[in-house]
């Protein structure tokens, strides 16, 4: 591939229009083998998930993910530049920030659990409503798990960027927590069962896609 070739294609891998980004816990990795499989490539986005789970186990999640997917899903990697198409997960015991508003980029830290969780949805949320200057759009989706973790994040966000949050419902949640916690502040735009999630997301991408 020429050099004008290669730069083309970093161009076109960094011109999306959405950051969407997924909070889960409890009865995750089942859902999110039912949902990552169903997202297409031609979405104008890309993806960030915080699973809470621990060290050692989420390189896995993200390769058996990946196997069953059209889109990349991958360990997050500090430094990294997101990419459109592409799906993150962060890595179990770490944190995962976004940096960069311009050229939004991965941020993995050390640091100290927050209230619990390492890695935590609300550190990942609260990086994205922290970004300057960022031009991309937000999707917000929280899904099945125990507490509140993602609550405080996704406040933020909604208060800094364009942001639609969607939250999974009663039904079809194993542990009706986090999506719950949604729901109860105000800050979910829609509550869907997990069959839906997908839909959702595309008619979002798909409505706005061009503007």
């Amino acid at each position: 591939m020429s050099q004008i070739s290669r730069n083309a294609a970093t161009i076109e891998e960094q011109q999306y229009e959405y950051i969407i980004a997924m909070g889960i816990s409890t009865g995750g990795p089942k859902l999110l083998s039912q949902i990552i499989p169903t997202l297409e490539q031609n979405l104008s986005a890309t993806y960030l998930i915080v699973q809470h789970m621990p060290q050692g186990f989420t390189k896995n999640l993200a390769a058996r993910l990946n196997s069953l997917s059209a889109l990349e899903v991958k360990e997050a990697e500090h430094e990294e530049v997101l990419k459109r198409g592409t799906v993150y997960i962060a890595p179990g015991g770490k944190q995962l920030k976004i940096i960069n508003g311009l050229r939004p980029q991965i941020n993995i830290t050390d640091d100290l659990p927050y209230k619990g969780h390492k890695p935590s949805v609300n550190i990942m949320m609260s990086s994205l409503a922290g970004l300057k200057s960022c031009s991309k759009k937000m999707i917000a989706v929280i899904m099945t798990g125990m507490g509140s973790d993602g609550l405080e994040g996704v406040s933020d966000l909604k208060r800094t960027y364009p942001c639609e949050v969607i939250a999974q419902d009663q039904a079809s949640s194993t542990v009706y927590g986090m999506p719950k916690a949604i729901a109860n502040a105000g800050l979910a735009d829609y509550i869907a069962s997990a069959e839906n999630i997908t839909q959702i997301i595309k008619r979002i991408v798909g409505d706005n896609h061009g503007r």
